[in-house]
């Protein structure tokens, strides 16, 4: 048995819905294009909704901070639940919002209601242990609380005899399906359906228009015939659903809820119910088809097209209320003031500081120009008469004047000396990161190179920063790490230079170094390169220079398009960095005739063995034995 009670709204409702009519009342009346009338209209209706099922729903409707559980909640509630859990019932509750849920959670839990609960975030384990708890023989949860299309499949709570539907959905069989939870087999008891509906608002025309799909639905499978699927509401639909009791909302802000008796509410719902089936069991398939809710030009029962034609003005036009003073909710403060003992401080406010400049270290301000704007803030609040709570510090006072006067004249004057070029304002992070890297790649006093690296600045403003800052570098707070970085840079660049020069002297020995150089390989047995081979290596690192930009590619197009190498699939297959890696081979051991430094680390030289024995092994598994020397 399915009863639709119908309850009033609050004050606190009314002045909700009140506020969302006017703050866009030319979409209420009509008065929009039609691009953007639908959406409108939609956005409206979903606020409305959420208005008739609680106005907490709203930031800053509920009372606080501190935010408390107490009647406030449920001033509207009435004594529904309570007469159910007085004869015994178990109940479902479902809502389309889960923030209502977290409303009527608050609720069991002020009215000491055990309870379960299932949303759209709810785990499957979750589901499942609250479903068992709930139909377990012995258990004392009184509600479960639901979202009307989180339920799912598979829920069955046979145990609860009773369904409050708080808000409709706009599609009927999603509801249908929700009382279906309570009517399973297994079910002993009459299951009765309570739903809930805000009176002389949208809440009624969303209702009609569900009984209106259902009916259609019914005559569909009875007859057996097929129709076109139910369109979305039309813009008339949304508006006359949205003026529906706009206009007593305007006209009283007060309370609607009665304080009928619980079965006087009961027997009003059950006369109601009756009414609207009544309604659409006696229409038929084509006059569903053709019906609306109720057309846009019927209001308070009058038909109100003609009018509109008499007047030339435009029908059911709803005027919005006269303004009205606020009243001032500030309680706590009103009472701090009434009830203060002491005479109300006189502190002033902390003025506002002068301008300041964004000063980044590596723009080289001035080392005190932090101290004179603090200094200048400071300033600022003793001409404003600023007085900090706490007791004052000793501050300056007029006998250092004189001290004080001098020092200026000393900062004065280091002001007055300095040029323009050693303030680098324009100076950004950007540039800055670029001028460090460009001196560790070329060093420090390759100043053409650098300024050819940092985009937007001559090379005449790259050497006065460059004079800076090796002048001031240790001002800057990572300096460390900074110089570090350049002095690595700057290394490297000095141990390339030294094995071009030892590749230039290596070559230079020899009348025809093509056919006589020589280098001193202690693993020839295990190279895969032979001494032809390595003598090109050589001469042409040393013709291209060592530690160039993309020198090994040079090599590597030079190999493919040599005479010499024209028959030699080895050395033409070798990529740039396998011969980059025997170049550095080479180099350690020409390093080691001269008892220099190799350049590749012990670990460097465990990777190049371990990458020739894989070499080995792949050209043996192709069938290709490896070479030894003089293998040509």
């Amino acid at each position: 048995k399915e009863i639709n009670l119908y309850v009033g709204m609050t004050s606190m409702q009314r002045k909700w819905y009140q506020r969302i009519l006017e703050k866009d009342i030319a979409a209420v009346n009509g008065a929009v294009s039609k691009s953007e009338s639908k959406t409108r209209l939609l956005n409206i209706v979903m606020q409305l909704r959420k208005c008739c099922n609680h106005p907490y729903l709203f930031d800053g409707a509920e009372p606080g901070p501190p935010y408390t559980t107490d009647e406030h909640i449920v001033d509207n509630a009435g004594e529904l639940l309570k007469r159910l859990k007085a004869q015994g019932s178990r109940v479902l509750l479902f809502s389309q919002m889960s923030r209502v849920l977290d409303i009527l959670e608050d609720y069991c839990i002020f009215r000491e209601f055990e309870y379960c609960r299932i949303d759209g975030q709810t785990k499957q384990e979750d589901r499942i242990t609250a479903i068992d708890d709930y139909n377990a023989p012995d258990s004392t949860k009184f509600v479960f609380l639901l979202t009307t299309r989180a339920g799912g499949l598979g829920i069955n709570l046979t145990t609860a005899d009773i369904v409050i539907l708080y808000d409709s959905d706009w599609n009927p069989q999603v509801d249908l399906q929700a009382q279906d939870r309570a009517h399973r087999i297994g079910q002993t008891k009459q299951v009765y359906v309570f739903r809930f509906v805000t009176e002389n608002a949208i809440e009624e025309k969303v209702l009609e228009r569900a009984a209106q799909k259902l009916r259609l639905d019914q005559l569909v499978i009875q007859q057996g015939r097929l129709v076109q699927s139910q369109k979305a509401a039309s813009k008339e639909e949304l508006l006359t659903m949205i003026q529906h009791g706009a206009e007593s909302i305007f006209n009283s802000s007060d309370s609607t809820v009665t304080e009928d008796d619980i079965d006087l509410i009961l027997r009003k719902g059950e006369e109601k119910t009756a009414e609207l089936n009544k309604k659409y069991q006696s229409l038929g398939l084509d006059d569903l088809q053709n019906f609306t809710s109720e057309s846009a030009y019927q209001w308070q029962g009058e038909d109100w097209s003609n009018k509109r034609k008499d007047h030339g003005s435009r029908f059911n036009w709803i005027e919005p209320p006269k303004r009205e003073r606020k009243v001032n909710y500030a309680v706590d403060s009103y009472y701090r003031e009434a009830l203060r003992v002491t005479a109300k401080p006189t502190q002033p406010k902390t003025p506002r500081a002068p301008k300041q400049i964004t000063i980044n270290e590596f723009q080289f301000y001035p080392p005190r120009l932090i101290e004179l704007l603090k200094k200048e803030m400071y300033y600022q609040q003793k001409l404003a008469g600023y007085k900090v709570a706490l007791a004052e510090p000793q501050g300056e006072n007029t006998d250092d004047l004189e001290l004080r006067e001098q020092e200026r004249q000393d900062e004065q004057d280091k002001i007055d000396n300095v040029t323009f070029n050693q303030i680098f304002e324009d100076w950004s992070k950007r540039d800055f990161n670029n001028f460090v890297n460009a001196s560790a790649k070329y060093g420090r006093n390759q100043l053409e190179e650098i300024a050819s690296e940092i985009e937007g600045k001559t090379f005449e403003e790259v050497k006065a920063y460059a004079q800076v800052f090796w002048k001031r570098y240790q001002e800057l707070s990572n300096h460390e790490e900074i110089v570090a970085k350049i002095t690595k840079g700057e290394s490297k660049l000095e141990q390339t230079h030294g094995i071009q020069e030892l590749l230039k002297t290596k070559v230079a020995q020899y009348r025809t170094p093509g056919h006589q150089l020589q280098v001193s390989n202690q693993a020839k047995g295990k190279t895969l390169f032979t001494e032809e081979e390595d003598r090109y290596l050589l001469i042409a690192l040393a013709k291209h220079g060592y530690g160039t930009e993309d020198v090994y590619e040079k090599i590597r197009s030079e190999i493919e398009n040599s005479d010499l190498f024209r028959f030699n699939w080895f050395i033409k297959s070798r990529t740039s960095g396998e011969l980059a890696r025997r170049c550095t081979t080479l180099i350690n051991l020409i390093q080691k005739e001269h008892g220099e430094e190799e350049v590749s680390s012990p670990a460097q030289v465990q990777e190049e063995k371990k990458r020739k024995a894989v070499g080995d092994q792949f050209i043996i598994s192709n069938g290709v034995n490896p070479p030894k020397r003089g293998r040509r």
